[in-house]
């Protein structure tokens, strides 16, 4: 999308704050220099604000809506967006993971779809009542080609110990995603890390997270049952970031996250 755009205000409550910013500052013949004096921004994170990439915080919400006149809709607004499920989830994460340099992402369930076998993807997806089953494994083995581009990203993956143990599919399925997994660890771009359960209490036992880095900053995701919701505010984005390296703090080096892995594949049975 052209920087200079709005998105389309039916995508979702997000969406439709950016437009409305945009057709409010145009309505009364603003520049982008001007909002951003106002609300103390850089004139790039004002055109940000209005294409979607980035997110109206709640005083900047009032001080807009005082000084357009707006009867208070920009608060009514990020009030409601902050509440809702936003449907289009999966799509607008996916559109920043494709155009992404950098990717960093914690998870202390599940191995993450980026280093998922067919198998084990298949078995997830079955359990979770997929009415297109093989579409949806075809869609999530296709999100793996972005590992191996010309240009592919950085990839900094942080997992429980407790993933390596539940016999997704079975026996044979997480036998094979174990192995994979020690081969894809030798991916010059991905770096793949363990958090023993030694390490005890962790602020990974809150829930999986991504935060990734794109052309006009870093965003982050938290993930949820049937669900997702992006962050775009930088403070909450560095706070994300901030957390990533705590954990990581407590994960074990490379080496011995691989002989840990292989230990789990040699004493399953």
């Amino acid at each position: 999308m052209n920087i200079n755009e709005s998105p389309d205000p039916r995508l979702n409550l997000w969406a439709t704050i950016a437009y409305y910013l945009r057709f409010y500052r145009m309505q009364h013949g603003q520049s982008g220099d001007v909002v951003a004096r106002w609300l103390n921004r850089s004139r790039s994170s004002i055109s940000r604000l209005e294409s979607g990439e980035s997110r109206l915080k709640e005083k900047e919400a009032a001080l807009l809506d005082a000084r357009w006149n707006t009867g208070g809709l920009f608060g009514v607004l990020l009030w409601f967006a902050r509440l809702g499920h936003d449907p289009n989830w999966n799509k607008n994460y996916l559109a920043f993971e494709d155009r992404a340099s950098e990717i960093r992402m914690y998870d202390g369930q599940l191995i993450p779809a980026h280093l998922q076998t067919p198998d084990y993807a298949r078995a997830l997806l079955t359990v979770g009542r997929s009415k297109i089953l093989d579409k949806a494994v075809e869609d999530r083995m296709a999100r793996q080609a972005i590992l191996y581009r010309s240009e592919a990203p950085e990839m900094w993956v942080l997992l429980a110990e407790t993933v390596l143990g539940p016999l997704v599919g079975g026996v044979e399925v997480m036998r094979g995603q174990l192995a994979h997994l020690l081969r894809i660890s030798e991916l010059p771009n991905l770096i793949l890390r363990v958090v023993p359960n030694r390490a005890g209490a962790n602020e990974g036992l809150d829930g999986p997270f991504k935060v990734l880095k794109v052309r006009e900053g870093e965003i982050g995701f938290l993930e949820a049952p049937n669900g997702g919701r992006l962050e775009l505010d930088a403070e909450e984005v560095a706070a994300l970031r901030a957390r990533f390296e705590r954990i990581g703090a407590m994960a074990l080096p490379v080496d011995l996250s691989r002989a840990l892995i292989s230990d789990a594949l040699e004493g399953m049975q």
